[in-house]
């Protein structure tokens, strides 16, 4: 087989750049939602999104259902389990009373979340009465301990897979504070204990269990009377753990919300300080922008994913060919052979460990030497004892000396230096602000930096802004000023309409959820006598009073010549966009067989951004089209 340099020794820039989008199936969760469905769930009410009273229970699998529809895209790999406790009706390979594990058919308990999993859950409210039914599975006189055989089953849900690949979680759902209040004496004492210790047994075996109380209009939900004991907390603890409100829907799913995103680490890496001292770090990925997720191919009569077969076949012979194929290169009349593994050897120049090679000033560390979002580094004792007690001697110094540290690090195909900077812990009465830990940024070699071409050849020639114009435009900026701006309060809207396009698809939805643009301007506030006035001034000492701003650029007569390409690229792109029926094209699939160049001819044609791979800007054309 002949050989590409440039192919095979190319850098996988595609792969690291994906390094820390990709969700990891290592990294997945198993969680369990456990729901309370005694009558009281159902008999209390509370005020939801359009005022009207809700019960508990129309609250919690409201919440669900809208969580599981967030997990199907954003966390695919998860997988879960819902399971009703206080039930009439039971149903769980233990047999244990009082316990209904919910699923549908073709389905595992414990799975992946499908299409109809969650639109059969969404409405499963209205014939859950009639089906599982309610009662009250703890009452006085009766031995049966439906919150034990609830803890027993959710154990047991989560038995498959290992502690060391996933994270288990139990999330309990109830309005009763004190599940044995109705009992007295040594009976209430023995059911108690036992609970208690199977709570413990699970917490053992590596499940975590976290409670979601809600509470009733007229009490606070008291979590001191018996889960502080269940889940583990007390002192300080208690305060964070604090009751769901309850008394809106929206309060339920910001908790739930909290509770299903965690921290979960991108990959383990060892930091290698100097020869024979090496520790164990875990890394976190920070704010990153969202990307839609990868194509899947469906077969179109079973509609399961397909899966992608390679053949070589002999060129001679047309024989299929079994053995791995050897690559050659020719080399002073002679074809030098090099297996798979002998190339992917060569292309190996780092083992991905992280190498210490000494600090420097932080007055060295430039903005511009940021060249992609950094990573969070915070040690780990999992498999290196002492990791974090050493990270901790290395944090401090570097904080108090003022210094950060050079580090080499990259995948096995793009090693690059790193800076490692430290971040001090900020506590504040509300809790940890900040954690400790490392900030690791991706460092440029010196031809990634270009000096910053001058727009003018002639320094004088530079116009300036005069001191009213500066004023004027201060006052501007804090008329308009965002007050606590954060990127993560704007959702991109393009993507969720095209998650929404999907959820309507997949659940069979008439109609299409509708979506917020967020990023669009507040004419409201912008219309604001003090807003208008601002503008109004910085206009005018910018522009004067003769200033006609819709025969400004009518009258100039100056055209640029990049103004003049970017008209008759435009114009192109329209003429040879009009020669294909995109909706034709869209509605039998055929978009894939077509190239990123036609592509373009549609996303210009329609004032489109063209960037991005071909799945992305299929994606685009088809959300445009609204498919």
């Amino acid at each position: 087989m002949d050989l590409d340099p440039d192919d095979v020794f190319r850098d996988d820039e595609d792969d690291l750049e994906n390094e820390f989008f990709q969700e990891r199936e290592s990294t997945k969760e198993f969680v369990v939602y456990l729901i309370d469905a005694s009558p009281k769930m159902f008999s209390t009410t509370c005020p939801g999104e359009d005022q009207r009273e809700e019960t508990h229970f129309h609250i919690v699998v409201s919440c669900i259902a809208q969580s599981l529809k967030t997990q199907i895209i954003n966390r695919s790999y998860d997988e879960v389990a819902i399971c009703f406790f206080n039930t009439r009706e039971k149903k769980n390979l233990q047999d244990s009373n009082g316990v209904f594990v919910y699923n549908v058919a073709e389905r595992e308990d414990l799975d992946r979340p499908t299409a109809r999993f969650i639109k059969e859950f969404d409405q499963m409210e209205e014939s859950f009465q009639k089906v599982i039914g309610s009662q009250y599975g703890i009452v006085s006189g009766s031995r049966e301990n439906s919150l034990y055989n609830a803890l027993w089953v959710a154990q047991g849900l989560l038995r498959k897979g290992s502690a060391k690949t996933a994270d288990k979680r139990i999330l309990l759902f109830t309005n009763e504070d004190d599940p044995f209040g109705s009992i007295k004496g040594a009976v209430k004492s023995d059911m108690t204990r036992t609970t208690l210790q199977r709570a413990k047994d699970a917490q053992d075996l590596g499940i975590s269990i976290e409670l979601l109380p809600l509470s009733r209009p007229d009490e606070e939900f008291n979590i001191s009377l018996f889960y502080a004991d269940l889940i583990g907390v007390e002192g300080d603890d208690l305060a964070l753990v604090l009751p769901s409100a309850g008394h809106k829907l929206e309060d339920m799913k910001d908790q739930l919300r909290k509770r299903l995103f965690t921290k979960r680490i991108v990959r383990r890496i060892s930091f290698i300080i100097s020869n024979g001292l090496s520790i164990e770090l875990n890394t976190y990925a920070l704010i990153r922008p969202t990307v839609p997720g990868t194509i899947t191919w469906l077969d179109s009569v079973t509609n399961c994913p397909l899966k992608t077969e390679r053949s070589l076949i002999c060129a001679d012979t047309g024989a299929l060919m079994r053995e791995p194929p050897k690559r050659f290169q020719p080399y002073k009349n002679e074809n030098i052979k090099f297996s798979t593994q002998e190339l992917s050897e060569i292309k190996r120049v780092s083992n991905g460990h992280l190498r210490l090679l000494g600090f420097k000033p932080l007055s060295c560390l430039k903005d511009y030497h940021n060249l992609r979002p950094s990573t969070f580094v915070f040690p780990s004792d999992k498999e290196v004892i002492g990791s974090t007690r050493i990270f901790i001697a290395l944090l401090r110094s570097m904080l108090r000396l003022k210094r950060f540290a050079v580090a080499f690090y990259g995948n096995p195909t793009h090693p690059q230096l790193v800076a490692l900077v430290a971040q001090d812990e900020i506590v504040t009465a509300g809790g940890q602000i900040e954690p400790p830990g490392m900030h690791m940024i991706y460092l440029p070699y010196c031809d990634d930096i270009r000096n910053v071409e001058e727009h003018h050849s002639d320094a004088n020639a530079v116009p300036r802004a005069t001191d009213d114009q500066v004023k004027k435009a201060i006052a501007l900026m804090k008329r308009i000023d965002l007050k606590e701006f954060s990127v993560c309060q704007f959702a991109n809207p393009s993507l969720q309409r095209h998650y929404a396009v999907l959820q309507a698809l997949a659940l069979e939805e008439d109609e299409i959820p509708e979506i917020n643009d967020e990023t669009a301007p507040d004419e409201e506030g912008m219309a604001r006598p003090g807003v208008v006035n601002a503008i109004e001034e910085f206009k005018l000492s910018v522009y004067g009073d003769s200033y006609d701003e819709e025969n400004a650029h009518a009258g100039n007569g100056k055209v640029s010549e990049a103004s003049k390409k970017r008209k008759a690229v435009a114009e192109n792109a329209v003429k040879e966009s009009a020669n294909y029926d995109w909706a034709d094209l869209a509605d039998n699939g055929k978009l894939k067989d077509m190239t990123v160049a036609e592509f373009k001819y549609y996303l210009t044609a329609h004032n489109l951004p063209v960037t991005g791979k071909k799945e992305a800007l299929i994606s685009r054309i088809l959300t445009h089209m609204g498919k």
